[in-house]
């Protein structure tokens, strides 16, 4: 569409004069979600770089600890060494500084950036719903080195308890407590569920080459159930790292259509497109965790200009539910910008702007402060899914173990 192309340019123009815009206090109205993913991005390289430098400054801190016992040459060495040490540091103080400056300057709201698939930082999703495959049996000499991906006919999912009977007082007095059920209490109702699905796919980073010319024309795929999106017209030429910010909506039925398989192809002018590689995530999981993985929440709630809060749940409504659901007590909002949940109390800010900047009083912030710290609530906390960007490998059947 013309706004997805609009986009584009302007993240191509963000992307080449990323310097200049940090000179002067960027214009609201000139953000948009890319420039928040890009200020995200260099805080994930900040980190990544931290990181890099502690470890090897602790590596260095070992290797001199070894060469104390030792030689005095060692000590020489180590010597020699120690003045680089002070160089990164003084390298570090100087970067670090700058950059919170900037951030302060610039104000952009970020989203956290993940560089590893969502599911590794939680667990796999499998807090309460587990996953196991279930075999084709092997029949004749053939199925003996067939692989187990393909002999899955399906997936059993679900959970088990062993439990001493009776149950012990302290449980079964919570309340809203249902003894038939036991162990397994608030679990959600097993008949198939209508979904919709929104799928962002931001970018590919170094791509496969398909081609002769070492490049790829590449292109997204998308297979959920009945529903087969080949996004084949839009391709992008010669590119390893493409750029495709485009968002797909996919209606769907739990449990049946809940694996979904994002691919990348290389468009070909003769014969058949190759497959580069593909990811598949398992919705139903995410549907169903408890992290509450359907829409990340937001560092804050805005409702208008690029930060514009996407769930269709207000935070309140959310907090409400989670509370309700997981028998904790609250929320209750008090004056002066404070909230009670459990033993716990919140504050935050209690007024919020809309586009012609008239004040409006809302328990919306205050309620997302709650929600941005679940974990910290007692027996029903967890972490909850931030608005993010996740990093999938690509994989090919054909190359089973090497990203694509």
């Amino acid at each position: 569409t013309e706004e997805e192309k609009e986009k584009k340019k302007k993240k191509k123009k963000g992307g080449g004069g990323g310097e200049e815009v940090e000179e002067e206090e960027p214009d609201e109205s000139m953000l948009d979600w890319w420039s928040k993913y890009f200020a995200s991005i260099e805080t994930m390289k900040e980190q990544l770089r931290q990181q890099e430098v502690a470890a090897a400054e602790a590596e260095e801190k070992e290797e001199m600890e070894i060469g104390e016992g030792s030689k005095a040459q060692a000590k020489h060495k180590d010597k020699s060494k120690a003045p680089k040490d002070d160089k990164k540091k003084k390298q570090q103080q100087q970067s670090a500084p700058e950059l919170p400056e900037k951030k302060n300057k610039q104000k952009i709201d970020e989203l956290k950036v993940f560089n590893k698939e969502l599911e590794s930082e939680f667990d796999n999703f499998e807090d309460w719903l587990h996953t196991f495959n279930l075999l084709r049996g092997k029949i004749g000499d053939n199925d003996d080195n067939a692989t187990e991906e393909e002999r899955i006919v399906g997936r059993f999912k679900g959970s088990m308890c062993v439990y001493k009977v009776p149950l012990p007082d302290d449980i079964t007095k919570e309340a809203g407590y249902d003894p038939t059920f036991g162990m397994f209490q608030g679990i959600p109702s097993n008949d198939p569920i209508n979904v919709l699905v929104r799928v962002y796919i931001v970018r590919a980073t170094d791509l496969h080459p398909a081609d002769i010319n070492g490049k790829a024309d590449p292109y997204i795929a998308i297979k959920l159930g009945k529903t087969d999106i080949k996004d084949k017209e839009n391709y992008i030429s010669k590119q390893l790292n493409p750029v495709f910010g485009k968002s797909f909506d996919i209606e769907a039925t739990f449990p049946m259509e809940s694996m979904l398989t994002v691919a990348v192809y290389d468009w070909d002018l003769v014969g058949t497109d190759d497959l580069i590689g593909e990811t598949k995530i398992d919705l139903e999981n995410r549907y169903y965790s408890k992290h509450r993985a359907t829409c990340g929440v937001s560092q804050t709630y805005s409702i208008h200009g690029y930060n514009t809060w996407r769930d269709p749940m207000k935070p309140s409504q959310i907090l409400s539910k989670l509370c309700k659901e997981g028998k904790v007590d609250g929320p209750h909002f008090g004056p002066g910008g404070r909230v009670k949940v459990a033993n716990r109390v919140f504050t935050g800010p209690t007024e919020i702007e809309d586009e012609n900047g008239q004040k409006k009083p809302t328990d919306e912030h205050l309620a997302l402060t709650v929600l941005r710290h679940w974990e910290d609530i007692p027996r029903a906390g967890c972490h909850l899914v931030p608005e993010h960007v996740e990093t999938r490998p690509l994989l090919n059947p054909d190359k089973p173990g090497i990203e694509q």
